[in-house]
């Protein structure tokens, strides 16, 4: 390990444009499982049955039964050394941008300010008939939370049924295109459409650094280094090797 982590600070030190592209296992030590895990929302709650636009669209108040379970999870969630860890990158000048598929908006807390959402963000609600957009905090105590107009907001995050933000696509999209290093953490990359990420910033020339608990389908195909183990932990060792080669350096 201490070899990967040590070639890892060594591929970020000479990296002039490197990103990071998260998953939801980044946010699993906040205390948010994944959707898709045995204790996540999927597995009490059929995402086409209340997370998807269509049903929102029909029967919103039964859709915020799911959410509001989402959002007693996400709201008391901290970020945790990983979100940390990047944001202390990005003030070291050695992380340019985070490309998020995460809603829960950990990694703006964590000190990251050049965030791209990939699925938006639940910190905000919105009301599909007018328009009006609230903080979540400020509606917490109303279920479902209602609009001045009485209609029932809606989280601004992409349901299924919904498009991927058209400037967050194209601005990660050119941004991997120009990319020198990517760190893939608490993903396996195979949600479409993000999961081309990796292969466009390869295609660069670019060298991958993969931090997931276990391999996936990029660990033996285009990744250069592959840390195995939680994305705080490793996070940490490896802001604390850049700034280590950093020193040595000055």
């Amino acid at each position: 390990m201490k070899e990967g982590i040590e070639q890892a600070a060594r591929i970020i030190l000479d990296s002039k444009l490197t990103l990071a592209l998260t998953g939801a296992g980044i946010s699993v030590e906040s205390g948010i499982p994944d959707f898709r895990s045995a204790g996540g929302l999927w597995s009490k709650f059929d995402p086409m049955e209340y997370a998807s636009i269509e049903a929102f669209r029909a029967n919103p108040e039964k859709v915020w039964e799911m959410l509001r379970e989402m959002e007693h999870v996400v709201g008391r969630a901290e970020p945790n050394a990983a979100h940390f860890g990047l944001g202390e990158l990005e003030k070291m000048g050695r992380l340019q941008y985070v490309i998020t598929q995460n809603v829960d908006n950990l990694h703006q807390r964590g000190g990251s300010s050049n965030v791209i959402e990939y699925h938006g963000n639940a910190s905000t609600l919105s009301c599909l008939s007018c328009g009006n957009q609230y903080e979540s905090d400020k509606k917490k105590d109303d279920y479902p939370p209602r609009c001045r107009c009485e209609g029932i907001l809606k989280p601004d995050v992409v349901f299924f049924g919904e498009a991927i933000p058209q400037d967050a696509m194209n601005r990660s999209f050119q941004l991997a295109s120009s990319a020198e290093a990517l760190l893939v953490i608490g993903t396996s990359a195979v949600v479409s459409p993000v999961n081309t990420i990796p292969s466009i910033t390869k295609n660069n020339g670019a060298k991958i650094i993969e931090i997931n608990k276990e391999r996936t389908h990029l660990t033996d195909t285009i990744t250069d280094v592959f840390l195995e183990g939680g994305a705080g932990d490793i996070v940490s060792q490896l802001v604390e090797e850049v700034r280590r080669e950093v020193g040595r350096k000055e």
